[in-house]
């Protein structure tokens, strides 16, 4: 019975992980304020996904937390305002950026 706990439970937290943020890069030019702008990263609707796109995309919209969202990608329904989701298509060119 244990051993079906356990292994229920790996599932579960290998499930979530896909559902996680990716961080900023320490050492930026200015701290996060916590609190996402969308309008701070208007510029990168068209531009493809990349590390350093979404660094910027983060200092540009004063959040913490970035989420790169695909087509069909399954995602929390929660509104954080200190995170940014990056729309992106299927050919991963930036659709969208909104807050949440």
């Amino acid at each position: 019975m244990t051993r079906i706990i356990l292994c229920l439970t790996v599932l579960a937290a290998a499930s979530l992980a896909g559902c996680a943020s990716t961080t900023p890069v320490a050492g930026g030019p200015t701290a996060p304020t916590g609190k996402c702008n969308a309008e701070g990263a208007r510029w990168a609707i068209g531009s493809a996904v990349n590390d350093d796109v979404v660094n910027r995309i983060l200092q540009g919209t004063g959040s913490r937390d970035a989420r790169v969202l695909r087509p069909g990608q399954m995602a929390t329904m929660d509104f954080r305002e200190d995170r940014v989701n990056v729309d992106v298509n299927d050919r991963g060119a930036i659709t969208g950026i909104r807050c949440g």
